[in-house]
């Protein structure tokens, strides 16, 4: 197949590209160009900047068409309505990828399907994915644009260990406050269940819906099966690193109030990562017989640690995030003393 990924080497697609490239399509990825030796040398890369200049992204293009063209940074209804435009009559496919913060939040229930509502006060970054959903099913609707759109979840790789609460810069600092013997902050209890996935059991999934005649007009998720507490995700981490687990719990509530709005936790946590869910994904392997995700958070979080560790530059430190997470334990600690003190 002739492929045309816009973006291609982020912390999902890249998997998707090497996949791609490794089984031999026609494949173009259209982005930047920063991460651009990073990309297999089969490759066709476009360099531009499509949100920025459309019109010099569409003149590279010439007159190409595509059997798929991959939307990853399409953030906004705008972006992706300036692509039906683009690509109306040059793709048989058009997957745009979506997500699952999207759904309704608080859940009615804990498991999620492609037909849970679609509805999130807290995050304004779901809600635009949302408005960029319906713009592209009514343009499906109305005029039969070959739509596909793709709901992923929490998805990693082996450049960072995904974690509940980071600052600006990433998830090593966490890491490094556990090596130091420090608390880590776990947003309410630590019970909440959660759901992991390795980028390339998300590749998977994703390219077995390319060139699928089932999936024009339909939505999918792809996650793992695997559903963790977030107490066992901090477990996880910290038996990879060989240290103790420390956890400081703090309610989700109390840190989306105080975290400055560069950590965007009211919607990173209440609007995603402090609901309990469990994705069903039996659409996606109707769609895809023989999916499954095969790389459990341990074996995951082991990859992504010990190229982390061979990768100094991953390696971000944080301090004022390091600094907050200090303020906010010392500061719940005084409470606590202040509180029992009051009715000694």
């Amino acid at each position: 197949m002739k492929i045309l990924i816009i973006g291609g080497t982020g912390t999902i697609s890249s998997a998707i590209t090497r996949q791609l490239a490794a089984e031999g399509h026609d494949l173009w990825l259209l982005n930047r160009g920063n991460r651009s030796a990073e990309v297999p040398q089969n490759v066709n890369l476009v360099t531009g900047d499509i949100n920025e200049h459309p019109e010099e992204v569409e003149a590279k293009l010439g007159d190409e068409t595509f059997d798929a063209v991959c939307e990853f940074i399409g953030f906004v209804p705008e972006q992706v309505e300036r692509d039906v435009r683009m690509f109306t009559g040059r793709t048989r496919q058009y997957v745009y990828i979506s997500s699952a913060s999207a759904y309704n939040k608080p859940a009615r229930q804990h498991v999620i399907t492609e037909g849970t509502t679609l509805a999130n006060p807290y995050w304004e970054y779901s809600r635009n994915k949302i408005a960029c959903e319906e713009l592209l099913m009514k343009e499906y609707r109305e005029h039969g644009f070959p739509v596909t759109i793709v709901r992923p979840s929490h998805t990693y790789c082996e450049r960072s260990v995904p974690v509940g609460v980071h600052g600006r810069k990433g998830s090593w600092q966490v890491l490094k406050r556990m090596i130091e013997g420090k608390p880590v902050i776990v947003h309410g209890d630590g019970s909440s269940l959660w759901t992991m996935t390795w980028n390339e059991d998300f590749a998977k999934g994703f390219i077995g819906l390319l060139g699928n005649p089932h999936a024009i007009g339909e939505a999918y998720q792809i996650m793992s099966d695997e559903s963790l507490t977030w107490n066992q995700i901090y477990q996880c981490v910290a038996d990879v690193l060989g240290v103790e687990f420390k956890p400081y719990y703090v309610a989700s509530e109390y840190l989306a109030e105080i975290a400055p709005h560069a950590y965007d936790l009211e919607g990173g946590l209440l609007g995603d990562k402090a609901v309990t869910v469990v994705f069903d994904c039996s659409k996606l392997k109707r769609a895809v017989p023989g999916f499954n995700a095969t790389t459990r958070l341990e074996q995951g979080v082991r990859k992504a640690i010990a190229y982390i560790k061979d990768h100094p530059e991953l390696q971000v430190e944080d301090p004022e995030f390091d600094a907050w997470c200090d303020r906010v334990i010392e500061t719940m600690e005084s409470a606590k003393g202040q509180f029992a003190a009051s009715y000694s």
